[in-house]
């Protein structure tokens, strides 16, 4: 039984969502609109014989696919045929708002660019979700190039996920719902519908300004300068340290030994060099304890 509390919240309700994006950022936006409440439907290319989808994702990870897509009306047509095209302007007369991630000459010709979008459903709002913003909106690209060119690719190590597709996918979901309130805002001709572009690159460039500003590079107090906030080897795995505040410092030097007047000499050699002796003589078990008993913020990790 749901109760005031755990009661999913469904402000989008009465939105329809059609989406043409495939891949990652626009099905996992689209799968957040579900969980607000919206009737969310997929249109797909024609899927081959034997295949869950014609969705890319469909073919190198279908757990994912269908995680993404739960509660989401699929639906198959060629946008490149009358067929296809009746399909599609079916389903547009019903649309709040279309999801695309085309670049933007291939939705030209398709028929779909803003313009005549906009003529045919004056109602209907869209986003547009490309790699890059204006002029480069044409570029190839992918996760991995946007990373890169933000500063977010240490060596010959990939990412750890998909920083920019989520946090594009993110961005998305906003756009959404910037569009809607644009729509009914009572300071624009009411009822017409609302362009927005997202880029990738955008979503890597927002998610690199941390690095920008200098707090994760080696320098910064979150980049490892602090000594509070690291990653230790402890005797059997690591430990993730962030100990950031004043109050938990204060914590961790006195549980590592040293004086609490330490707590002001986080940034020292020495006091680096004391964090990692303790850590280097403890369990993950002793840890897990310590972070408990000492309310301090730690988390143990394997080798």
């Amino acid at each position: 039984m749901q109760t005031a509390q755990n009661k999913r919240i469904t402000p989008l309700k009465a939105v329809r969502i059609l989406s043409l994006a495939l891949n990652l950022p626009g099905p996992a936006a689209l799968m957040r609109l579900h969980q607000m409440g919206a009737t969310c439907t997929k249109l797909e290319p024609l899927a081959p014989p034997s295949a869950v989808s014609a969705d890319p994702m469909g073919f190198y990870k279908p757990t994912a696919y269908e995680t993404m897509h739960q509660g989401v009306r699929v639906v198959q047509a060629d946008l490149k045929t009358p067929r296809g095209q009746t399909t599609l302007q079916k389903l547009l007369v019903k649309t709040d708002v279309l999801i695309t991630s085309f670049r933007p000459s291939a939705l030209a010709k398709l028929g779909l660019d803003w313009k005549t979008l906009h003529r045919l459903y004056p109602n209907l709002c869209m986003v547009s979700v490309v790699g890059a913003s204006g002029p480069r909106a044409e570029e190839p690209g992918h996760d991995l190039t946007y990373l890169a060119e933000n500063g977010l690719v240490k060596g010959l190590d990939l990412p750890a996920t998909l920083y920019a597709d989520m946090g594009g996918s993110l961005m998305t979901t906003e756009a959404v719902l910037q569009a809607l309130l644009l729509r009914q805002s009572s300071g624009r001709q009411s009822g017409l519908g609302v362009f927005q572009e997202i880029a990738l690159n955008d979503a890597a460039n927002y998610l690199a300004l941390p690095r920008a500003w200098g707090l994760t590079t080696k320098e910064g107090d979150v980049g490892g300068a602090h000594a509070g906030y690291k990653i230790y080897p402890c005797k059997n795995g690591r430990v993730a340290v962030a100990a950031l505040e004043p109050h938990f410092a204060k914590r961790l030097c006195l549980a590592v030994g040293l004086e609490e007047k330490s707590m002001h000499s986080m940034h020292a050699l020495k006091t680096h060099n004391s964090f990692a002796k303790f850590f280097a003589s403890q369990t993950r078990q002793q840890l897990d304890r310590l972070a408990v008993s000492k309310d301090i913020p730690m988390h143990t990790l394997a080798k």
